[in-house]
């Protein structure tokens, strides 16, 4: 007698199982993983603009017009996912910001003068806010 050739569906279901079990742990983790890796992004681009911003400073005595295309510091342009601003600009004062855009959306970075490094989440974002670091993991380490 000759033996059937192929899968029961028992043993097909088992696999579907056991794919559907790792597929669960393994998107969540990836797409947490993609999402720090795009933070860097902003932190990169605020480090950045803060060194350009001492320059104007050092060349000004002022922060007033820093951000203004042309000069040594302009604002970083837009990308995918962050929109950079300066809002606050006085004679000694700054603030940039990093706003998150897309799958970033809610994502709040920003940095004065003082080095002050903050992180405002709002929502849809379920990561922690923090007043005196960039929150670089959903845990809310820096």
């Amino acid at each position: 007698m000759q033996r059937p050739r192929g899968f029961t569906l028992i043993e097909v279901m088992i696999t579907i199982a056991i794919i559907a079990i790792l597929a669960a742990i393994a998107i969540p983790s990836y797409t947490e993983y993609v999402r720090r890796g795009r933070i860097t992004e902003a932190v990169s681009a605020l480090s950045a603009m803060r060194v350009k911003m001492e320059q104007y400073f050092q060349d000004n005595r002022t922060y007033v017009g820093a951000c203004a295309a042309g000069t040594v510091a302009p604002a970083p342009a837009d990308t995918t996912n962050f929109h950079y601003l300066c809002p606050t600009l006085t004679a000694t004062t700054y603030t940039i910001t990093a706003t998150g855009q897309g799958g970033l959306a809610g994502f709040l970075y920003s940095i004065d003068q003082s080095n002050v490094r903050s992180t405002v989440m709002t929502a849809p974002s379920t990561w922690p806010s923090n007043a005196t670091c960039w929150v670089l993991k959903k845990d809310g380490s820096c």
